[in-house]
């Protein structure tokens, strides 16, 4: 196709402040992979590289360096090595969906990456209502903006202020709607220490919580699997996944671990293709995931929902009873406007 890749930078910013255990985000630094063809003047692509500062393996100071060498050696070569960039997941994920978008163009719109019934707007992607860190009465706000939105499954940060006014908060929203009206999950962010986590996963057992994300740092293996092991409360590995991209690898971890849920983020956990590879593991373990997006703008988004989709279709029994965490879109004051992504009640849809 005579590709021509060019990497454009960008700054997006919080419409507020975005809390978790680790700090909190003010803006968000990414890349666009721009391709286009001088041999064709329909071809058009768009991918997004936008790795997390103090979370993505890869990023470092070096980091814009190594993408633009990635784009540089796509030039001339004609191609990307998918293996040689399983250690440069956002990279990867940027590749993929630029190149997904480029063939999308030639039948007629860059930003239609898939035919499936999400994308033809027949069908909607339930997702979760995210409630991010803040003081008490701003995540109680929150939680009832979500509700009063038509979310069924209410995700709540936590690890921020005081865990017995997060209690509080579970407390409140338990009294009012049951676990057939409302799901509950948590995402600790690998906040608590071991020693703690098993009584404050006994504390949250008992409001009929879905899942906690990630209740210890990563890395804790031995510690994680005892956790697994021994609490009621269902565990998700999350930040437990990043730089584990070796096959073999990815394998020893889910086996050593034996958690309940993977939660799956291609610009984290490997692109596309090592997503997939994690969801043939699970799925050959009876492990459940899900998809979530890491804050990309909406051209991530909007690739990682119309995969998502088409996944949706070839494998509907692993996705037919989890939300997905796509609802980030709305989060940034410039955000990428051209996608035709909009929430209705509780649902991510295509127009």
């Amino acid at each position: 196709m005579g590709l021509q890749i060019d990497i454009l930078p960008r700054t997006l910013h919080f419409k507020q402040p975005a809390g978790t255990s680790r700090g909190i985000y003010t803006e968000r630094r990414l890349w666009y992979v721009r391709l286009t063809s001088a041999d064709n003047s329909q071809l058009f692509g768009l991918g997004e590289c936008a790795p997390l500062f103090d979370l993505s393996a890869e990023y470092n100071d070096d980091y814009e360096r190594v993408l633009h060498h990635e784009a540089e050696k796509w030039n001339k070569e004609g191609h990307y090595d998918e293996d040689s960039l399983r250690d440069n997941p956002s990279i990867l994920f940027g590749f993929e969906t630029a190149l997904l978008s480029a063939k999308a163009s030639l039948r007629g719109n860059y930003l239609r990456l898939y035919d499936t019934s999400f994308t033809r707007g027949e069908t909607g992607i339930r997702i979760n209502g995210l409630v991010w860190m803040g003081n008490y009465d701003e995540m109680l706000q929150r939680m009832h903006e979500k509700l009063s939105s038509g979310f069924k499954c209410i995700k709540i940060k936590i690890g921020a202020i005081a865990f017995d006014e997060e209690l509080r908060l579970i407390q409140l929203l338990r009294k009012e709607f049951d676990r057939n009206m409302v799901e509950i999950r948590v995402d600790a962010n690998g906040g608590f220490p071991p020693e703690e986590a098993p009584k404050i996963m006994e504390l949250l057992s008992k409001y009929d919580i879905h899942s906690i994300e990630q209740p210890i740092r990563q890395g804790q293996w031995d510690s994680m699997a005892t956790i697994c092991n021994q609490s009621q409360l269902p565990v998700a590995l999350d930040e437990e996944l990043i730089g584990v991209n070796n096959t073999s690898r990815k394998a020893d971890l889910l086996d050593t671990v034996r958690p309940n849920y993977l939660v799956l983020k291609p610009t984290l956990h490997g692109g596309l293709k090592g997503c997939e590879e994690w969801m043939a593991l699970a799925r050959e373990r009876g492990i459940g995931y899900w998809v979530t997006s890491a804050l990309e703008s909406n051209v991530g988004l909007n690739a990682i929902a119309q995969w998502v989709s088409y996944l949706m279709e070839i494998h509907p029994k692993d996705f037919s009873d989890y939300y997905q965490g796509l609802g980030t879109g709305q989060l940034f004051i410039d955000n990428f406007n051209d996608t035709s992504l909009f929430i209705k009640n509780g649902a991510l849809w295509m127009s």
